[in-house]
């Protein structure tokens, strides 16, 4: 049987998912971070797969979603989105601190996967933290910057009469380079990283993604099986059943 147990660590909502048995266990710890505007019971389909194969699974809250959800509209979400993600890679650290702190986690093996907002979560905590140890994006973008200035570009074509100060904007572009994996793949380091993608994806560009993942190849060359990049041919912004197996088993190679 899997617990699905609902708890907090320093006012941040989580879902804990672990196999019945293993609660007090010292485990493998995989965080999955959940996609812009989702929650994170949405992907309690990855948290029973992983929680089965031996893992301790946490699913945090991003601000501004499911319970802390503060009643903005999605357009003023996203005129915080990088707020939300540099927020999450900040809290995921006060997280994993409390559940090694509490003798729940082999701090050897921690892994970090997400879907689209919770992908760029994911590709921007590998600059930060050197105790990712495996690492799986689906739909998500290491290229931070870049993003951010085609996100507002569109945002001001959808609404000419946005008030965005110039300077304020690149002030966040400014800021935003401290995560851009796509400007320090040294910081990779050779940790084992997955990604998915759908070739059609209308939300998260294909192209630069999989452009980043051919630039990486050579910093695996000696150990290859270590970097894989799924390309889902029809998928959009949608991950398949593959693409949720794949991660499972990506995290099994690697991890335990």
């Amino acid at each position: 049987m899997i617990e699905i147990r609902k708890e907090k660590v320093n006012d941040i909502p989580l879902l804990h998912v672990v196999k019945s048995g293993n609660e007090e266990k010292m485990l493998p710890l995989i965080f999955f971070v959940h996609g812009f505007t989702s929650a994170k019971e949405h992907n309690l389909h990855y948290a029973y797969l992983l929680a089965e194969s031996g893992f301790r699974v946490v699913l945090p809250e991003a601000k501004f979603h499911g319970e802390r959800d503060a009643g903005h509209s999605e357009e003023e979400i996203m005129l915080h989105f990088w707020d939300i993600v540099i927020n999450t890679i900040t809290e995921l650290e006060i997280i994993k601190d409390d559940f090694i702190n509490k003798g729940r986690v082999d701090s050897k093996k921690i892994g970090l996967a997400g879907t689209s907002m919770g992908g760029i979560v994911t590709l921007g905590a590998l600059t930060q933290y050197e105790w990712v140890k495996a690492a799986v994006s689906l739909m998500g973008s290491p290229h931070y910057e870049s993003f951010a200035r085609a996100q507002i570009d569109h945002l001001k074509k959808a609404d000419p009469n946005l008030s965005l100060p110039n300077e304020k904007l690149e002030e966040m572009y400014t800021a935003l380079q401290k995560y851009d994996l796509s400007h320090q793949s040294e910081k990779l380091r050779g940790r084992p990283l997955l990604f998915w993608h759908g070739r059609k994806d209308p939300v998260v560009p294909f192209q630069p993604t999989y452009n980043f993942y051919e630039k990486i190849k050579k910093e695996y060359e000696q150990h290859p099986s270590d970097l894989k990049f799924i390309v889902d041919e029809k998928a959009d912004h949608k991950v398949s059943r593959e693409g949720l197996l794949e991660t499972v088993e990506w995290f099994k190679k690697h991890l335990l």
